[in-house]
């Protein structure tokens, strides 16, 4: 069943855009480990926050990828420009209209 992990990531005040560089660096690794779409998003309502909305072939293929040596090593990179505040959900994708 898909995994849909969306949320939202404070940034450190002037390092957004530091930060959507770091999330967008391709990666096939992503890809190959069942990570469906990885998108991020800013708001110029919101100039200090990241958006991401992940889609997961499954919540065991999304936990299983934070274990991985290429994945904490993007994750300790980001850190330093992360403000602490975080928001977001997690859910299971039951079904969409654009597709069967």
């Amino acid at each position: 069943m898909t995994f849909a992990n969306a949320g939202t990531l404070g940034v450190v005040p002037g390092k957004r855009d530091e930060l959507v560089a770091h999330l967008t660096k391709r990666s096939d690794t992503l890809k190959q480990i069942g990570c469906l779409a990885y998108e991020v998003g800013v708001s110029d309502d919101d100039p200090d926050t990241v958006f991401v909305m992940e889609l997961w072939e499954s919540a065991e293929a999304h936990q299983s990828s934070l274990t991985l040596p290429e994945v904490q090593a993007a994750i300790a990179a980001a850190r330093p420009l992360l403000s602490g505040a975080f928001g977001g959900f997690r859910f299971n994708v039951v079904g969409s209209p654009l597709r069967d």
